[in-house]
């Protein structure tokens, strides 16, 4: 699988999720820049976290119409697959890739700590070889990660396995206590109607190197490249 990282002034994840792709996992990755018209035929396009264009007016709100963003909405809709951490995924609901948007955090302050996160569906590829209910420890680190949408998108997303990931404590109880960033329902993590986009807060890439002492996030990756089939 060939992936794309995308990266914006501001960007500062990019790198990370570079290394882990290319030097952990072993995978050719390209590096697309903002102004590019060319995702270059990567398969997977990855639009990693950081303050894109200095997060003004609202987080991903200016990324959103980026000669690049074009190229992959134009690679979701024909069923490329994309994946958005942090500022990404704030990315990805600006440009309607997902469903929702991501508000302040309730206590209006940026939270940076490792959180955990439930497994609510395996039915992604993002997730397929990760058991259901199985808890991952994952950072975050971000002043708007409160998820938010009407009451008929939640119950869409509910409805239609959408949810891949909800804060929980160590032990998978999913409470308030648990949601330092109040998002609706303590969702985390989504994919789109058609399964092929996914976004979530939390940094999978920041937890896959041994010498961080934190693996867990190397399991998604490791779903994404797995054989298992859904």
């Amino acid at each position: 699988m060939k992936f794309g990282v995308v990266t914006f002034p501001g960007s500062n994840c990019d790198q990370d999720m570079i290394y882990v792709l290319e030097s952990l996992m072993g995978q050719h990755v390209e590096r697309l820049w903002h102004k590019d018209r060319d995702i270059k035929g990567c398969d997977f396009i990855v639009v990693p976290g950081g303050f894109s264009y200095g997060d003004y007016l609202r987080s991903g709100a200016i990324a959103r119409f980026s000669p690049i963003m074009e190229e992959v909405v134009a690679h979701a809709n024909r069923g490329g697959y994309v994946f958005g951490v942090c500022n990404g995924f704030q990315i990805l609901c600006e440009s309607k890739l997902l469903p929702g948007t991501l508000q302040h955090n309730i206590s209006q302050q940026f939270i940076c700590e490792n959180v955990y996160l439930k497994t609510e569906s395996t039915n992604s590829i993002l997730t397929r070889a990760i058991e259901k209910g199985e808890v991952l420890k994952i950072p975050i680190a971000h002043g708007e990660g409160n998820y938010f949408g009407p009451s008929d998108l939640i119950k869409s997303l509910n409805d239609s396995d959408q949810v891949l990931f909800r804060y929980c404590d160590v032990n998978g109880n999913i409470n308030a206590e648990s949601n330092s960033n109040g998002s609706l329902e303590n969702i985390a993590g989504i994919c789109n109607v058609g399964r092929n986009v996914f976004g979530m807060m939390p940094h999978p890439e920041r937890a896959a190197d041994p010498e961080l002492g934190n693996v867990d996030g190397r399991k998604m990756f490791e779903s994404i490249l797995s054989e298992v089939i859904v």
